[in-house]
C-alpha cells in the first residue's frame, strides 16, 4: 500500500501499461516488432502495437512527387463530408448478376444535390478563371465566398452562375487585382447587370468589404496589352491620379479617367494609340474616353510629368 506521506514517492499515478518494476520509466516503442519496452531494464511490457508510420519509405529527394503511402484520397474543404467513397469493381462469373442480367452490386451516387451544386460552381470559377489567368488564391477565395453563400442560403433562386461570377470579381478586388465587369462578362454567360446585382447582394449578406477601384489598379495591365513603353505608362499614371486628385473629371469612373489619361500620354508620344485601340483593351466605349478626355484636356500642362518628353507638343494634342 502506497504511503501518502514517504517525500520521495511519486504523487501521480503510473500510467496504465508500465513495467512491474520501474512503473514511472517511460516507455520505448518498437514500431517494427509491435512492441513496448520499458527503457530501464528491456521488459516488453505490451505487444501488438499498431504501427501509424508509412507502410512504403518514402525518399525526400526523389522528384517525382508521388508518396504511395495509403491514406486515403484527398479531403475537399468545400464539400460537407470527407469526400471519401467505396467504388465496386467490375463483378465477373454468374452470381455477379441476377436473372434478369443486371449487376446485384452497383455504385451508388452518394454525392448530395447541394455538394453537386458546389461542385458545379468550383468548376465554372475555375474554367473563368483560366481564361484570364487567375492565380489559384483568387480561385480558392471565389470558391470559398460561393460556398458562404450557398450555405446561407439568401440567394436562393438566382442562377449559380451569375453568383460564381460575382464571386470571382469580389475576389478579384480583395486580392487586389480587380477585373472590370465586361472582362467577367468576357468569360461568362452572365449579363453585366446580373452579376452588379448579384455583387451588391453578397455584400450586404455577407457584410464584406472590397477595396475602392483606383486608377492605379488598371494602369500597368492596361498599357502592357497596348504595348506602350514604361515612359508612356508612367505619365498616364501621373496625368490619371493629377485628374482625379484635383477633380477635373468629376463622376467618371477609374477604368473611363485610366483609359483617357492612356490615350493623352500616348499622343504626346511617339507611340500612338486610338480610341479604338484603347477602348477594345479597357472595355470602355469611345465616346466614354473622349468625353473623359475631353474635361482633361484644357489641364494638359498641370498633368504631364515635368521629365516627360514630348513629341507632339501639348498645345497640338487632338481636340476631343
Amino acid at each position: 500500500m502506497a504511503n501518502p506521506n514517504n517525500p520521495f514517492q511519486p504523487k501521480h499515478k503510473p500510467p496504465t501499461v508500465s513495467c512491474y518494476a520501474h512503473p514511472y520509466a517511460p516507455l520505448i516503442e518498437d514500431y517494427r516488432a509491435g512492441d513496448q519496452i520499458c527503457s530501464d531494464c528491456g521488459l516488453v511490457v505490451g505487444d501488438r502495437v499498431i504501427d501509424v508510420g508509412s507502410e512504403w519509405r518514402t525518399f525526400s529527394n526523389e522528384k517525382s512527387g508521388i508518396d504511395p503511402s495509403r491514406v486515403g484520397g484527398p479531403e475537399n474543404p468545400l464539400l460537407n463530408g470527407a469526400d471519401l467513397s467505396t467504388i465496386i469493381g467490375p463483378a465477373t462469373g454468374a452470381a455477379s448478376f441476377d436473372a434478369l442480367g443486371v449487376a446485384k452490386y452497383q455504385n451508388r451516387r452518394t454525392i448530395s444535390s447541394s455538394d453537386r451544386t458546389l461542385l458545379a460552381a468550383v468548376r465554372e470559377i475555375n474554367a473563368m478563371a483560366d481564361r484570364i489567368n487567375l492565380p489559384k488564391t483568387i480561385i480558392d477565395r471565389a470558391n470559398n465566398l460561393f460556398k458562404k453563400i450557398h450555405d446561407s442560403k439568401v440567394l436562393k433562386g438566382r442562377a449559380n452562375d451569375a453568383i460564381s461570377s460575382a464571386c470571382l470579381y469580389i475576389a478579384c478586388r480583395q486580392e487586389g487585382v480587380p477585373r472590370t465587369f465586361k472582362e467577367i462578362c468576357a468569360v461568362s454567360k452572365i449579363s453585366k447587370k446580373e452579376i452588379g446585382r448579384c455583387f451588391k447582394l453578397i455584400l450586404n449578406t455577407l457584410e464584406t468589404k472590397v477595396e475602392v477601384i483606383t486608377t492605379g489598379d488598371f494602369m500597368s495591365r492596361f498599357c502592357a496589352n497596348l504595348g506602350l513603353p514604361n515612359t508612356v505608362q508612367r505619365a498616364a499614371t501621373m496625368i490619371a491620379r493629377q485628374a482625379t486628385e484635383r477633380d477635373y473629371v468629376p463622376g467618371r469612373s477609374p477604368i473611363s479617367v485610366t483609359a483617357a489619361a492612356i490615350y493623352m500620354a500616348s499622343q504626346a508620344s511617339a507611340d500612338k494609340k486610338t480610341y479604338k485601340e484603347i477602348g477594345d483593351i479597357a472595355g470602355v466605349a469611345d465616346v466614354t474616353i473622349r468625353q473623359a478626355y475631353k474635361l482633361m484636356l484644357p489641364h494638359a500642362a498641370q498633368l504631364f510629368p515635368q521629365d516627360f518628353k514630348f513629341v507632339t507638343p501639348i498645345d497640338q494634342l487632338p481636340q476631343a
